[in-house]
């Protein structure tokens, strides 16, 4: 997949101070993140899923985008289709094999800020024991104070990766090789 929605980092800029790096962690607690997936059924239809267990954190400084880290960990085992048979079959050695490969990463490794809110966060995912560099188209959907005293940061972002990139070979047909990532995250400023 080479889409993938990953949340930046928001700061407030004040007058009297310089612009500084400002760190989040991903809403987890709240659900207010997502990391959902879309993969063609046979070439008929969509079939949807999400992973409901993964954390993360990131830094951003509005001055300075390039200097942006973000690090997503997401637990396999939490893939969740709406259908138990085929989240098993999901889990097992012929796509995810869970039991060898429990977590999947995203490291960033680069911001690159295309202006009006949008941008391509750049790193390496790590999934299936095999670590590939992609690129996320990313939109920024807002960020300020919240009810609870708190600052947040929310974006939106894409990815799109093939299925034997990260070696899973299961032959889903030829309209199922690829793999749609859509990630909303919002983050809480720490």
């Amino acid at each position: 997949m080479k889409k993938l929605l990953i949340p930046l980092a928001f700061l407030g800029l004040s007058a009297l101070a310089p612009a500084q790096a400002a760190d989040y962690v991903l809403d987890i607690q709240g659900a207010h993140a997502f990391i959902q997936f879309r993969i063609k059924h046979l070439g008929y239809s969509w079939l949807y899923g999400r992973f409901n267990d993964f954390d993360g954190k990131f830094s951003y400084d509005e001055a300075n985008p390039g200097a942006s880290r973000i690090e997503v960990n997401i637990r396999t085992q939490s893939v969740d289709s709406n259908h138990a048979e085929r989240d098993k079959h999901l889990r097992g050695k012929d796509f995810l094999n869970v039991s060898k490969y429990p977590t999947a990463t995203f490291v960033g490794s680069g911001f690159e800020d295309k202006g009006d809110g949008k941008a391509v966060l750049k790193g390496q995912l790590t999934l299936h024991g095999v670590t590939r560099d992609i690129r996320i188209d990313v939109e920024k959907i807002g960020g300020g104070p919240d009810p609870w005293g708190g600052e947040r940061m929310g974006f939106f972002g894409t990815t799109t990766l093939a299925l034997k990139d990260y070696g899973i070979n299961f032959d889903l047909g030829p309209a199922s090789r690829e793999v749609y990532l859509d990630l909303s995250v919002e983050g809480i400023k720490q």
